[in-house]
């Protein structure tokens, strides 16, 4: 584990305040992530408009305390990596947050990065009453295992769920965790 990257919850007021400087941050680590092949909702090429229109939108949700956004930053502080909790759910779901955008940027994998995010984002659900998570992830990547590890529980996959940045069809991987 990488001792020179922290995580850190964005506030709600650090979001309105620096909320374009977020989102251009977020948005570097959102291209660099679908450039590299990571199925996370964007094609390629990805314009650096659109990823940051998607940004500026969570920006504001965080604002709204719609979402819990941890950040990864390493000792310069630039943003390495991100994930969010997503909480505007259905009445009937108050205790559910779904987890998305789990992103590191390229330069940071292999560091404990994600781990560390995930962690944090089990604490930031739990502050919140949070007591059950679900996320989806494209089958047989990286972040499967790293899940697992994390104490995930599988559901199942779903063959031709989604694409991958460059077209073609990816099965996805369903997960589940109660904390």
């Amino acid at each position: 584990m990488n001792d020179d990257v922290t995580v850190r919850r964005v506030g709600a007021a650090e979001a309105a305040e620096r909320g374009e400087a977020l989102a251009q941050a977020l948005a570097d680590v959102l291209i660099d992530c679908v450039e590299g092949g990571a199925s996370v909702s964007f094609m390629l090429p990805l314009p650096g408009d659109h990823a940051l229109a998607f940004w500026r939108g969570v920006v504001e949700a965080v604002t709204r305390g719609e979402r819990v956004l941890l950040v990864a930053e390493d000792r310069s502080g630039r943003i390495v990596g991100t994930v969010q909790l997503i909480m505007s759910l259905p009445d009937n779901q108050p205790h559910r947050g779904d987890v998305a955008k789990m992103l590191v940027h390229r330069s940071a994998r292999r560091r404990g990065v994600a781990q560390r995010l995930m962690t944090a984002l089990d604490a930031a659900a739990q502050a919140e009453g949070r007591t059950v998570l679900v996320l989806d992830t494209v089958t047989g990547g990286d972040a499967e295992r790293l899940y697992e590890r994390a104490g995930w529980q599988r559901v199942g996959s779903v063959p031709r769920y989604a694409l991958m940045p460059t077209g073609e069809f990816c099965a996805t991987t369903f997960f589940y965790k109660h904390l």
